[in-house]
């Protein structure tokens, strides 16, 4: 199993935060986001990472440079990283060559997080945080049936049970594919500002997805400057 990180876009809503730098590199406690993920990934055996760069990725790359924690990292160029992330996660599907957890990479988040989704029995699944309902920006895990039918910010008129996702998906080798023809079915469309989550909708139709549920667990989601403090301030004492 190895990791996909997304880390190409620019981050314009965290600009007085970023100082222009990528969004993965903001510090928390004294260390970047980036450096948190690749320490956690190897704290659960995953030594393989392949990150998806673009806006100032020479600053990623010498991040991964100075220190990768034992993580063998890979990098993925996504000139138009003005474009909405299904441009990210359509360059990584050259990289869909192993059982994969595919993260977006602005996520402060406790290992047990991470741990649980690699452990799950579904080999193909999303972490819902169920404590959360959807007041505006949230994307949604929505449940139907028993398997995940979307993840998106614009719920369905009909389901049984949905939770703020966090933000990662593990997806099992023989079923990329079809993450492929999903994805490729909006990109024939031209949909190149959609967000990848939002093209996934063949996915959750024809693979079985499962998901783990994570309330209580600390984790945020950092798009905004409020995000930072919640992170500082709410987070950060619990890891």
């Amino acid at each position: 199993m190895k990791a996909i990180i997304l880390a190409a876009g620019v981050g314009k809503r965290l600009w007085q935060v970023t100082q222009h730098r990528p969004k993965c590199l903001i510090e928390i406690g004294g260390q970047s986001l980036l450096h948190r993920y690749l320490a956690t990934l190897a704290s659960v055996g995953i030594r393989r990472a392949d990150i998806v760069v673009g806006y100032k990725q020479e600053m990623i790359r010498a991040e991964v440079e100075r220190e990768s924690y034992g993580v063998a990292v890979k990098f993925l160029v996504n000139e138009q990283f003005h474009r909405g992330s299904i441009s990210s996660l359509w360059i990584a599907r050259t990289a869909l060559d192993d059982d994969v957890i595919v993260m977006d990479a602005d996520v402060l988040f406790h290992r047990e997080i991470l741990r649980r989704l690699v452990a799950s029995p579904y080999e193909n699944a999303l972490l819902m945080d169920e404590t959360v309902k959807q007041s505006g920006e949230e994307c949604m895990v929505v449940v139907e049936g028993g398997r995940v039918i979307a993840l998106t910010k614009k719920m369905p008129d009909h389901y049984d049970y949905a939770g703020e996702g966090v933000g990662f998906l593990k997806v099992k080798h023989a079923d990329a594919p079809h993450i492929v023809s999903s994805l490729r079915s909006c990109i024939e469309k031209e949909a190149w500002s959609m967000e990848y989550e939002d093209a996934l909708l063949e996915y959750f139709r024809d693979v079985r997805v499962g998901h783990e549920k994570i309330g209580g667990l600390p984790w945020t989601e950092i798009d905004f400057v409020e995000d930072v403090k919640k992170a500082e301030l709410e987070v950060l004492p619990k890891l």
